[in-house]
């Protein structure tokens, strides 16, 4: 059901930009989740690159915490745990892992693009709701000025 909006009163043409303020907060929000969760995928699959067979052995530093590490080495350069949610670790070799990251990757671009598009039409929504509630104020200062010419005539 399409509103005209120039049929809308300045209040409702409010409460509407106010709506839609907030869902282009909401899809904003949603969309830099979504980009945090993809980088650390992309930083995941990136990482794996130093498992190979001439690291196989080396000294490393392994983080306990984001500012605390200790001492360790690379014993295993075929597999990795991998944190697949909710506190589960599978254990799956690196070329499995890389595909793996690959699909997390693809399906959290696919969901952006999807996004993307409702967030651009609301912003445009949000314009023609302003435009019209400029072009409403305008009116309502000219009857405003036209009324205040003649109360002094």
């Amino acid at each position: 059901m399409a509103v005209n909006l120039a049929e809308l009163s300045l209040p409702q043409l409010e409460g509407l930009k106010g709506q839609l303020e907030q869902e282009t907060e909401f899809l904003t929000s949603s969309i830099g989740q979504l980009k945090v969760v993809q980088t650390k995928y992309v930083e995941a699959k990136d990482s794996l690159g130093v498992l190979n067979k001439k690291n196989e052995g080396k000294e490393l530093l392994v983080p306990l915490t984001s500012s605390m590490y200790v001492p360790g080495s690379l014993n295993d350069v075929d597999h990795v745990l991998v944190d697949v949610g909710t506190g589960y670790y599978v254990e799956k070799n690196v070329e499995d892992t890389k595909s793996f990251f690959k699909r997390k990757i693809d399906f959290l671009t696919k969901q952006i693009e999807k996004i993307q598009p409702a967030l651009q039409e609301k912003h445009a929504m949000k314009q023609a709701v302003m435009e019209v509630m400029n072009v409403k104020l305008q009116q309502l200062h000219s009857q405003q000025n036209a009324q205040s010419g003649t109360s002094k005539a």
